[in-house]
């Protein structure tokens, strides 16, 4: 029953069996470029039906649809929208790098325009189109049967310029993709050049000809990583950036962008809806007008901005949100011998010289054949001419054509010398020679077309010689390469339109978020938030405050309130001695009622692990020589590199090492050697040393005895001071937590050594309550305050007398119930639109 199946395939075998030679049709047939000429199949026919045609650059132009009509008709078995489509990009300046086809009419446009129906446009090959054909009669390609059967096509077209580096090309196959980039065609040649002197040259050595892509649309490559993956693996990222000029106006101080190059593949028209979109969904701010001023001169759009808003900040946004700026994916993958492949830089010019040396000696083979023939031709001539009387003696006695050919072939004909070295064996004639006897004028037979004739041999032994010579010395054979590739690049070279730059600038979240100052607060529960600075108003000192969180639900409080700007990155420290980092960008910006979002969920904080000290840092922070200061509730300190902290881990890294019942408790940031360290704990006694007391130690270190405690005391506050600078600006202010505060000199410390015995800081009592922080601030300073139910007041420094170190403190804060937990120093903080003098002056005291 089961021997009449036995000749039948499983469904499963035929249906892999038949999508493989689908794939293999896709990526072999249309998809993937061949190697040599860089063609897919379509454009491969498309030029040489327009070769067939003698449509050539020297030539009058032919309307599309014939061209079209042909290619469909002979070579191309598929519509005609796939051919007119690939004859309009062939002729597009913007799409590719040396167009191939000579468009006359509308092609469409930078901006998206479809091109206009065949039927109106007209074609003819381009210039350097005929490169790809030059010398196609002289047997140098093999040729196949159309799809029909009934013409001949190459396989390949005898290419002289690396198309597939020059033009570039990308096509999506089954199961594979490639997408090669443009090319400058001097760069490219001088590399092949390179690597016709030395096969083994590096890629490394390849690309000091070959800079980078070079795409006709120009545009800008930032980094160069992605293009030396690409080169070495066939396979990388390229960052392209659209050029701009800023300019400004100085009569009323706005700025505009221009912006004059595009990316690659990018249509215009759509980039600038984007623009329009993103300003109404109100992305993007600060753009006044956008203008595309476009013309036959160059592509120009233009982007005005609202006064005293930041160029920069919106240039970032462009770029981070359109394609003005984008990632080209470069993926080198051609057919070579029936195959696809992902080839690297020196594989792809490789291939192409081998080409070339397959090409000339094919070329060199066909016309060594041809002029062989004319050499015996020539030579028949001769012989014929040498012995005309017994010649004609045959042929008047031969009863036929056919007769006399056979005498003359009888004949042994005597060896002639000529020019002294060349001799002709003339003992039996050829089928060649025969014919041109039988065909020979008598007005051949005179003197002056006989010496025509020894030239005419004469120069053809010559070319013999040549192309024997050409064929037998690789040395005279390379060069000829040589040569030809000079000559293309002398012809068609041009200036590089891509700039490259070696550093890669990347738009990065905070390039895009415009810089404010703001206010970060950190609950005892871990809750964090930002707010604006503007917030907060100023109030007289002895206000209620202004309520800035809901606190009464589970009786949280904030515990850390700091001054920064939002594109600083704070370090978290908690009380276990680890630190963390975290962007400000990253923490809500919500209302001032609102409790933040918990740092359980941005951080990976150990179970009942609390953030006791947050410091803001920034680039020019991180590279100067500065420290972190450690002070614990123990009274130990620590100083460690700043750098020691750059290795970001999202589980934090150890700060110091704590001694059991210990915890960190204060950190700040020290600048350079010559500074001072006060230590105040709860019952307002300090001690003022030497920061050089505490020498430089490792993140993993313990730390030395700043300050010596008694009965239950702990430290409450660390406090750094420029020895040169703070000492005659700068006062230490001091809060209780009953809401009092008191402001005194720095000169009113007195330094001790490190670990001595404590000075009172404050006058204690029942009254005041404990110290709860000190801070060191100056007159032109603001505060802020924070109660333990959320409450907050702003003053300034100058609303708080000065006082001696033993004087009382003054009311700060009416409590009621209240409990003052944490405060801090607002600087002045001047917006964009206020004088620049002051936003320098700003900067300066901040780095101080």
């Amino acid at each position: 029953m089961l021997e009449k199946y036995k000749n039948f395939l499983s469904i499963e075998d035929e249906v892999k069996q038949s999508y493989l030679d689908y794939a293999l049709s896709v990526i072999i047939g249309r998809a993937i470029p061949d190697i040599r000429d860089g063609l897919k199949p379509v454009h491969r026919r498309v030029v040489f039906a327009m070769h067939e045609l003698k449509n050539t650059c020297n030539k009058k132009h032919l309307k599309s649809a014939r061209v079209v009509g042909d290619v469909i008709g002979k070579y191309h078995p598929h519509g005609d929208s796939a051919v007119y489509d690939a004859i309009v990009r062939m002729s597009q300046a913007f799409s590719m790098r040396y167009v191939l086809i000579d468009g006359q009419g509308n092609f469409g446009s930078i901006d998206g325009d479809n091109a206009a129906a065949m039927r109106y446009t007209e074609v003819r090959l381009s210039r350097i189109t005929s490169e790809f054909l030059y010398d196609l009669e002289n047997d140098t390609v093999n040729w196949v049967d159309n799809y029909d059967g009934t013409e001949k096509i190459p396989e390949v077209l005898p290419s002289r310029i690396p198309n597939l580096l020059l033009n570039g090309t990308s096509g999506i196959a089954v199961g594979m993709a490639t997408n090669v980039p443009p090319h400058n065609i001097k760069e490219v040649i001088n590399a092949c050049l390179a690597f016709i002197e030395d096969k083994n040259i590096s890629i490394e050595q390849l690309m000091t000809y070959i800079k980078g892509p070079d795409f006709p649309t120009s545009g800008i490559i930032y980094g160069t990583a992605g293009i030396v993956d690409a080169y070495k693996t066939g396979k990388g990222s390229l960052n392209i950036r659209a050029k701009h000029i800023r300019k400004k106006n100085k009569l009323n101080g706005t700025e505009k962008l221009i912006f004059t190059e595009i990316p690659y593949q990018v249509n215009k028209a759509r980039l600038i809806e984007k623009i329009v979109e993103l300003v109404k969904t109100k992305k993007i701010s600060g753009i006044k007008e956008l203008r595309d001023e476009s013309d036959k001169d160059g592509l120009r759009v233009v982007v005005e901005i609202n006064r005293y808003e930041s160029s920069k900040f919106i240039l970032n946004n462009i770029l981070a949100h359109t394609q003005m700026e984008v990632i080209y994916s470069v993926n080198m993958v051609a057919v070579e011998k029936g195959k696809p492949k992902t080839f690297n830089l020196k594989e792809i010019i490789e291939a192409f010289i081998n080409q070339r040396q397959e090409v000339l000696k094919r070329r060199t083979l066909y016309k060594l054949k041809q002029i062989t023939k004319q050499k015996q031709i020539i030579e028949g001539l001769i012989i014929a001419s040498s012995n005309i009387d017994s010649v004609i003696e045959i042929i008047k006695s031969a009863s036929s054509f056919k007769d006399a050919k056979t005498k003359l072939q009888n004949v042994k004909w005597k060896k002639l010398k000529l020019f002294n070295t060349y001799f002709i064996d003339s003992s039996l004639l050829t089928e060649f020679q025969l014919k041109a006897i039988m065909d020979l004028r008598l007005y051949r037979l005179t003197s002056l077309e006989s010496k025509l004739v020894l030239d005419d041999y004469k120069t053809t032994l010559k070319k013999i010689t040549k192309f024997k010579k050409i064929l037998s010395s690789f040395d005279y054979f390379m060069d000829w390469i040589r040569k030809e590739l000079i000559e293309i690049s002398y012809k068609y070279g041009d200036k590089r339109k891509t700039k490259i730059t070696a550093i890669q600038k990347k738009i990065s979240t905070v390039d895009i978020i415009n810089e404010e100052q703001i206010v970060v607060t950190v609950s005892k529960t871990g809750f964090a938030k930002i707010q604006k600075n503007s917030v907060y108003q100023t109030q007289k000192r002895g206000g209620r405050g202004k309520l800035i969180t809901i606190t009464e639900k589970d009786e949280d409080v904030i515990e850390h309130l700091l001054f920064a700007s939002n594109h600083d990155t704070i370090l978290l420290f908690s009380d276990k001695g680890k630190v963390y980092w975290l962007n400000l960008y990253d923490i809500q910006n919500i209302s001032r009622y609102a409790r933040g979002r918990h740092l359980g969920k941005l951080l990976s904080l150990d179970v009942n692990e609390k953030i006791t000290a947050i410091l803001a840092i920034n680039d020019e922070i991180q590279k100067t020589n500065n420290y972190i200061f450690f002070a614990t509730a123990l009274g130990k300190v620590k100083r460690t590199h700043i750098k020691r902290f750059n290795r970001q881990r999202n589980c934090g890294i150890i700060a110091l090492i704590l001694e059991r019942g210990d915890s960190l408790i204060c950190a700040a940031i020290t600048y350079g050697q010559d500074n001072l360290i006060m230590l105040l704990d709860s019952n307002g006694k300090s001690i003022f040393f030497k920061q050089s007391e505490v020498r430089t130690m490792g993140r993993k270190a313990m730390g030395v005895l700043g300050m010596r405690l008694f009965e239950n005391n702990k430290v409450i506050s660390l406090i750094v001071i420029n020895n040169n600078k703070d000492s005659h600006i700068y006062y230490i202010l001091t809060v209780s937590e009953n809401g009092y505060v008191k402001r005194r000199k720095i000169e009113a410390f007195h330094l001790m050594n490190r670990g001595g015995h404590c000075i009172i800081a404050k006058c204690y009592n029942n009254r005041y309550g404990n110290l709860v922080s000190a801070i060191k601030v100056k007159d032109t300073d603001e505060i802020i305050l924070i109660t333990n139910r959320g409450k907050l007041i702003r003053t300034t420094v100058k609303e708080i007398s000065c006082r001696s170190r033993i004087a009382q403190g003054l009311t700060f804060i009416r409590v009621n119930n209240d409990k003052f937990i944490s405060f801090t120093n607002n600087r002045k903080v001047y917006s964009y639109k206020e004088n620049k003098t002051k936003d320098k002056v700003l900067k300066n005291e901040q780095k101080i």
